[in-house]
Parts: C-alpha cells; structure tokens; sequence
C-alpha cells in the first residue's frame, strides 16, 4: 500500500508540473520539484537514529548541497542557447555531477 501512495504522490507531482507549466506562472514549475520530500525522510531518519549532532551535520552539508543544483542550472542556461535540448540537459547533469563529486571530495577532506 505504501508503494502505490507514493506513486500516486509522484504522478500527482508530475501532472501538477505539467499544469503549472502550461500556464502564466509556467517557471513555478521549477520549484515543484524542490520541496524537500526527500530532505524530509532523510532528516528524520538520520535525527532518529543518529541523533541532534548528526542531523545538524547533515543539514550544514545540505546547505553545501546547493552548490551542485546551482551549477547545473547555471550550465544548462548556458548550454541550452548553444545545443539542442537533449545535449544541453546531458551536459548540465554532467556538470551537476562533477560538481557533486567534488563536494563529497572536500567535505570527506574536510570532515574526514
């Protein structure tokens, strides 16, 4: 039962994106996908089992997180006036990618 509440709150995500996009407000469509189901689940999950001081570390971590979400964003408005759109999205989540692993490069330098 749980699995189909959670694909039913995933369709119902998809279909409220392609709503919003269609309409005057089409660039709400980008903030859908950045409420923090996931953020959700993981704080309370690491808070519960790991305690205060973990939690508190995962979320200054997450702040970090940002970083590689902004460079793809960055890139893709880069890449999409200069390649098709399939190309321009491959090389956005590459550059999320490299921008990702390097995060956990440093902070694992870091906190390590």
């Amino acid at each position: 039962m749980g699995l189909l509440i959670k694909a039913v709150l995933g369709a119902a995500v998809v279909v409220l994106i392609a709503i919003l996009s269609k309409t005057r407000h089409y660039y709400l469509a980008g903030l859908i996908p950045l409420f923090p189901t996931f953020a959700l689940l993981a704080h309370y999950i690491v808070a519960s089992e790991r305690g205060t001081e973990a939690l508190r570390t995962t979320i200054i971590f997450g702040m970090w997180a940002i970083l590689p979400y902004f460079v793809y964003l960055l890139s893709l408005w880069y890449f999409s006036t200069v390649m098709r759109l399939p190309a321009a999205l491959l090389a956005a989540v590459s550059c999320w990618g490299l921008t990702a692993w390097l995060l956990v490069v440093v902070w694992s330098k870091w906190h390590g």
